[in-house]
C-alpha cells in the first residue's frame, strides 16, 4: 500500500454432614495458630505480583512436628495487581456434563500451553478411562465441584466436593465451605475452584479430630502430599501451597492441621484442601516460557512425568521489573518486530537464534534511546526463535533473560479428505499382498461406507464422547465375538496441488493403533511397534478410545507421494491384544502459504500525521513520489505508530518486507 499525505498494538467423593462443619467452628478454636513450631524463609519476587517462600519442618529439632519431615512450598498472589490474571481447566472440546467436562492434561503441559507463569492441581476429578490415575493426555474427566473458568461453567456444584474458592472479574475472592448442589450464586463470577473441606475459617485451624468426623475419609486424612488453597484476612493475596510427601529422607507429607498451620504462618486466613497425592504438583515458567518444577511431586520419580490430571489452575504474570522491561514481540511468517524499553538511555541490539546458543546478532545501534525497536528479517515461517536484548551505556554492557517467539504461517487450506468420505473396507489377511498400491482393485473388499466406521461388543456407538458420527457399522469376528485384530481402509480423492508443495496435516478418531499410506508409500505410524507389520500384529497401546483426535503432519520428502489428479489413501488399524471395540476415521488437509497484506492508515490532527500498520516485520519507507525512489524512514521506522509534522511538501508512504 502506498499512501500520499502532506507532511513531513482424584479422587474419592465423600460425603460431610452439615452439622458438622458447624461444630468445626466452634471446637476448632486451638492454639494452633498460635502454637511455636517451624517458620517458613523469606518471601522471594518470581513475577511481577507473584512471591514465593519455603518452609520446612526437622523432626529432630525442638518445636518442631515430632512425625513428619516437611518441605512447603508457597507460592503468593497479590490479587490488587492489575496486571496478574487467574486461570482455571477451560471446558473440554465436544463438552458433556458429568463425563467430558475437561480432558487430562499434566501440570506443566497446562502451563506452557496456556503460557501461564505459575500453574498448581486444582479439583478433585475422576477420568474416564483411568479414575485418579489416566494414562494419557486428553482423556475425558469429570471434575469434583464448582469449576468456573473465564467466567464459563464447567463444573456445577455437587455433593461430592463443596468447599468453594470463588473470584470475580476485578480478583475479589469469596469461599463458600459448603457449596452443595444447587450451589452459591455464580453471577459475576470470572474463577471459581472446589476443594474437600475448608482446613483454616477465619484465621482458626480446624482440628484434626473434627475433619476425621466431618468428612469421614481413612486415607486422605493420613499425612500425604498436600495442595491448599488460602486468601489473607483483607482479600489481598492468595496463597497456593503445596507439601511435599512419600518421599523418606525428604518430605514424608502432612496431616490436616499441620497443613493448616502452615497456611496460617504464610498469612491466609481463610484455607481449603485441595486434591492432593500424586497429583500435587506445582510449576513456574522460565523466560522462555518453559515450564520449571517448585516443588518435587512424589509422582514424578516413579513414573519419570507428572500425573495427568483434570482440574488446574494457573495465574499469568508480568516478569519482574529491572533494566530490560516491556519485551514485546510482534512476529510475522518471515519477520518479527521486536520491542523494549530501558530504565536508562542506552544502545540496542538483539542476539537470537533457533535455541539459546544464539548465531545471530543484529546491527548494533548506537543511538542512547529509552524505547528501542529491533526489525529481525529472513525467519522461517512457523518456527520457533529464542532471543535476548543488549544494551550498553559506556563500559556497562546490560544483557537480557532469553525470550521466545513463533513465526506465523499465512496459510490457505484445502479438504481433500473429510471424516464423512467414504471407505472401502476388508477384514481379510492381506499379509504379503500390495494391498495399498494406486493399481490394486478393492472392489471386491466385502464392505463401503462413511466415517466414522466402527465395530464393537456393544452392538451400538461407543464409547459415548466420540465427537463425530459413528456412521457405518464393520462386521466382527465370528469366531470370537469381538473386533477382528486388523481392519484395512482405502480411499481415493483427487487432488489440485503440485507434488510436495505443501505438508499434509492428519487428524484421525481411532482404536487403537493405526499405519497411514498414500500412494503405496508408509506415511506415518500410530501406537505401532518398529519392523515390519503384519494381520496379527497388536497396536502398543490405547489413548482414549477414540474420543480424543490423533494429529500428525507429513512434510518434506514425504508430501512428495501427494500428486496432481488421483490419489489412494490406505490404513490399516489394529487393535490392542484384548480389545472389544475399533474405530476409523479422518480428515486430511494441505496448506498452501499465501501473502498477508498489512493496513497502512493515517490519522491527522493539529498539524501532525499519524501512521500505523497492523503487522510486524516491516518497514516504513517514504518517496516524493509515488515511483520513488523509496527510502527507509531515518531509524529506520518499524513500530507503529509514526508520528510526523505536517508540512506543504507531498510525501508518500508505504510498507516493505
Amino acid at each position: 500500500m502506498v499512501m500520499n499525505i502532506n507532511t513531513a498494538q482424584t479422587s474419592r467423593p465423600g460425603k460431610p454432614h452439615p452439622c458438622f462443619f458447624l461444630l468445626a467452628l466452634l471446637l476448632a478454636a486451638s492454639s494452633l495458630s498460635h502454637a511455636a513450631g517451624p517458620l517458613p524463609g523469606p518471601w522471594v519476587p518470581l513475577f511481577k505480583g507473584i512471591d514465593h517462600a519455603v518452609g520446612t519442618n526437622n523432626p529432630s529439632l525442638p518445636g518442631n512436628f515430632p512425625d513428619e519431615r516437611q518441605v512447603v512450598h508457597c507460592i503468593r498472589v497479590d490479587l490488587t495487581d492489575p496486571d496478574v490474571r487467574l486461570f482455571t481447566t477451560p471446558k473440554a472440546s465436544s463438552y458433556q456434563t458429568d463425563y467430558r467436562e475437561t480432558l487430562s492434561l499434566s501440570i506443566p503441559h497446562f502451563l506452557k500451553q496456556n503460557g501461564l507463569q505459575i500453574a498448581v492441581d486444582c479439583n478433585f476429578y475422576d477420568a474416564s478411562p483411568g479414575a485418579a490415575d489416566p494414562t494419557s493426555e486428553g482423556v475425558p474427566c469429570d471434575v469434583y465441584g464448582l469449576q468456573i473458568s473465564a467466567g464459563t461453567l464447567v463444573s456445577a456444584a455437587d455433593n461430592n466436593r463443596s468447599a468453594s474458592l470463588l473470584f470475580t472479574a476485578t480478583k475479589q475472592a469469596t469461599f463458600a465451605f459448603l457449596n452443595r448442589q444447587p450451589g452459591t450464586n455464580t453471577a459475576g463470577i470470572y474463577a471459581a475452584i472446589t476443594g474437600y473441606y475448608p482446613l483454616v475459617s477465619n484465621g482458626v485451624a480446624i482440628s484434626d479430630a473434627v475433619l476425621d468426623s466431618s468428612y469421614p475419609d481413612s486415607f486422605i486424612h493420613q499425612s500425604q502430599p498436600r495442595t491448599a488453597y488460602g486468601v489473607s484476612k483483607d482479600n489481598r493475596y492468595l496463597y497456593l501451597m503445596t507439601i511435599d510427601g512419600r518421599q523418606s529422607g525428604y518430605s514424608d507429607g502432612a496431616l490436616d492441621h499441620e497443613t493448616g498451620y502452615w497456611m496460617l504462618q504464610f498469612g491466609a486466613w481463610n484455607v481449603i484442601n485441595m486434591d492432593g497425592g500424586g497429583s500435587t504438583a506445582l510449576y513456574m515458567s522460565s523466560s522462555t516460557g518453559n515450564p520449571v518444577a517448585i516443588n518435587h511431586s512424589s509422582y514424578l520419580p516413579a513414573y519419570g512425568r507428572e500425573r495427568y490430571i483434570g482440574s488446574h489452575f494457573g495465574v499469568y504474570a508480568k516478569p519482574l521489573p529491572g533494566f530490560f522491561n516491556d519485551i514485546n514481540v510482534l512476529p510475522a511468517d518471515t519477520a518479527a518486530t521486536i520491542t523494549f524499553t530501558t530504565v536508562d538511555p542506552a544502545t540496542t541490539q538483539l542476539e537470537y537464534g533457533l535455541t539459546t546458543s544464539f548465531t545471530n546478532l543484529t546491527i548494533l545501534d548506537t543511538r542512547m534511546v529509552t524505547n528501542h525497536s529491533v526489525l529481525l528479517t529472513n525467519l522461517t515461517p512457523s518456527t520457533e526463535y529464542f532471543f535476548a536484548a543488549i544494551s550498553t551505556i559506556g563500559a556497562n554492557r546490560y544483557v537480557s533473560s532469553n525470550y521466545n517467539f513463533f513465526t506465523t504461517n499465512y496459510v490457505t487450506t484445502n479438504l481433500l479428505c473429510d471424516f464423512p468420505s467414504v471407505w472401502n473396507f476388508t477384514t481379510a489377511d492381506l499379509d504379503g499382498i500390495a494391498w495399498t498400491t494406486p493399481a490394486y482393485d478393492d472392489s471386491a473388499w466385502e464392505g463401503s461406507g462413511p466415517g466414522l466406521l466402527w465395530a464393537n461388543t456393544y452392538g451400538f456407538p461407543y464409547p459415548p464422547g466420540i465427537p463425530e458420527p459413528m456412521n457405518t457399522e464393520m462386521p466382527l469376528d465370528p469366531d470370537t465375538g469381538v473386533p477382528f485384530s486388523t481392519y484395512y481402509f482405502r480411499t481415493h480423492f483427487t487432488s489440485t496441488n503440485s507434488p510436495g508443495n505443501a505438508p499434509l496435516l492428519f487428524e484421525d478418531y481411532l482404536v487403537d493403533g493405526a499405519v497411514f499410506y498414500l500412494n503405496g508409500a508408509e506415511l506415518y505410524r500410530l501406537r505401532m511397534p518398529a519392523g515390519p507389520i503384519f494381520y496379527a500384529t497388536t497396536a502398543t497401546t490405547n489413548l482414549c478410545y477414540a474420543t480424543c483426535p490423533d494429529d500428525f503432519i507429513i512434510s518434506g520428502p514425504l508430501a512428495t507421494n501427494l500428486v496432481s489428479g488421483d490419489n489412494v489413501l490406505a490404513v490399516e488399524v489394529h487393535t490392542t491384544t484384548i480389545a472389544d471395540t475399533a474405530t476409523f476415521g479422518m480428515s486430511l488437509v494441505t496448506t498452501n502459504p499465501v501473502t498477508a497484506s498489512p493496513q497502512l492508515t493515517l490519522v491527522s490532527s493539529n498539524a501532525t500525521a499519524a501512521l500505523s500498520w497492523n503487522s510486524g516485520g516491516f518497514t516504513l519507507q517514504q518517496a516524493g513520489s509515488p515511483i520513488g525512489p523509496w527510502t527507509n524512514v531515518p531509524g529506520p521506522v518499524v513500530t507503529s505508530p509514526f508520528v510526523t509534522r505536517m508540512t506543504n511538501a507531498s510525501s508518500f508512504y508505504r510498507l516493505a518486507k
